[in-house]
């Protein structure tokens, strides 16, 4: 089968690479001359983890990324809002914390040794025949026809409209800066932490491990705010951002001390995805183009890798490739239709204006979460492994 993988970010490559593996001839096509990863660190859940094995790469990510064992999120007294770990999913379970460029980079360079062609500066505008689709660049080349064209350029696809035109993506009103720093002492090793001044502001730390440099200790800094107010963080006193942290998160002076300017930050914003059916034909959306959602559960990237390694067993032999697409987005609704009702639901407690959303969060959300049977719920849901239906045999943790 030929197939065409439009997007090289996480669930592209990866689509790509699981396409490859099981004997398919891949074309990955990339807008970008020189393909990038965007942002700074992200959390590999045990599901996560379970698609990197089937793909070959976990070994060589644990060595890179840092053990991840709770969620621990406090407000400014010093009050446990959140506490959240693995080993009430499973005795031993773990994250990792992981450099966004660092899992770009083994995807990337396990593409050409599987047999996957790489094609950068082809920018995708228009399909021809979704049945048989040929793809049309920027520049009016046409490319295919192929048996299926996977749709992987992100949340804010330009693409998914000639997939499901009625599909919706607004921009989420709350987004993040983020920014590298070395924790030489471990200060903040073995968790995620979070720090809130009610629902207004939230900033966190994730160990990452080792950078792309190769240099370790490396975590990750966000802080969350409007998206309106971004440009103003970009052109503002660091300083003074410096000291408003300092004032929710004392501790943490070690690591603002690492950030000089806010061109030391990068933003990320975030977006609703509804798009329905995925796919349309021989085309199919997957990952963030698909159910893309605010990342207060950080499984973005997790469900994209187990998007790849579940579309690529789910293709059979013999089937119309219409029906084994429909046939998949069957299967991952019954996980990717969980999250987003969650990240839906929990995006208000953690990032809005108003007091209500921290007031439930407090009193009610967090004490709640504390009892034995939803710990386990919570856990199952933290770990991204919760689905409503069996997991593929090759995807369990």
């Amino acid at each position: 089968m030929r197939a065409a993988v439009v997007g090289c970010g996480v669930a592209g490559m990866a689509s790509a690479l699981a396409l490859a593996r099981r004997g398919h001839e891949v074309t990955l096509l990339e807008c970008f001359d020189s393909p990038r990863p965007l942002g700074s660190g992200l959390l590999l859940q045990p599901s996560g983890l379970a698609a990197l094995r089937a793909l070959g790469l976990d070994q060589a990510m644990l060595a890179a990324g840092a053990r991840i064992d709770r969620l621990d999120g406090r407000d400014l007294s010093g009050r446990r809002i959140l506490d959240m770990a693995y080993e009430h999913w499973r005795p031993g379970g773990f994250g990792l914390g992981v450099h966004r460029a660092t899992l770009f980079q083994r995807l990337y360079d396990a593409l050409s040794p599987a047999g996957v062609t790489v094609r950068t500066g082809v920018d995708v505008v228009a399909v021809e025949n979704p049945a048989q689709p040929r793809l049309i660049d920027s520049e009016g080349r046409v490319h295919g026809p192929f048996d299926l064209a996977v749709i992987a350029d992100g949340s804010a696809s330009r693409l998914r409209r000639l997939v499901r035109p009625r599909a919706r993506a607004p921009l989420y009103p709350w987004g993040a800066v983020w920014a590298n720093a070395r924790d030489l002492d471990g200060q903040f090793s073995g968790a995620l932490h979070q720090r809130y001044d009610g629902a207004s502001t939230m900033m966190g730390v994730l160990p990452i491990g080792a950078g792309p440099d190769g240099a370790p200790g490396q975590v990750s800094l966000f802080w969350s705010l409007p998206v309106a107010d971004m440009d103003a963080f970009f052109a503002g006193d660091l300083a003074a951002w410096r000291a408003r942290a300092l004032s929710v998160w004392p501790q943490a002076e070690p690591l603002l001390e690492n950030l000089r300017t806010p061109a030391d930050f990068s933003r990320a914003t975030y977006r609703d995805v509804a798009a329905g059916r995925w796919s349309h034909g021989g085309l199919t959306l997957i990952g963030d183009a698909a159910h893309g959602t605010s990342p207060q559960l950080g499984q973005g990237a997790n469900l994209g890798l187990i998007d790849a390694v579940e579309l690529a067993e789910r293709l059979t032999p013999g089937r119309p490739v219409a029906v084994s697409l429909l046939r998949f987005q069957a299967a991952r609704r019954r996980q990717t239709g969980v999250y987003q009702l969650a990240s839906r639901a929990l995006t208000p407690l953690f990032q809005s204006g108003g007091r209500l959303g921290p007031f439930i969060r407090d009193w009610l959300f967090a004490p709640v979460a504390r009892l034995p049977l939803v710990r386990g719920i919570s856990a199952r849901v933290l770990t991204g492994v919760f689905r409503l239906g069996p997991t593929p045999r090759s995807l369990v943790p």
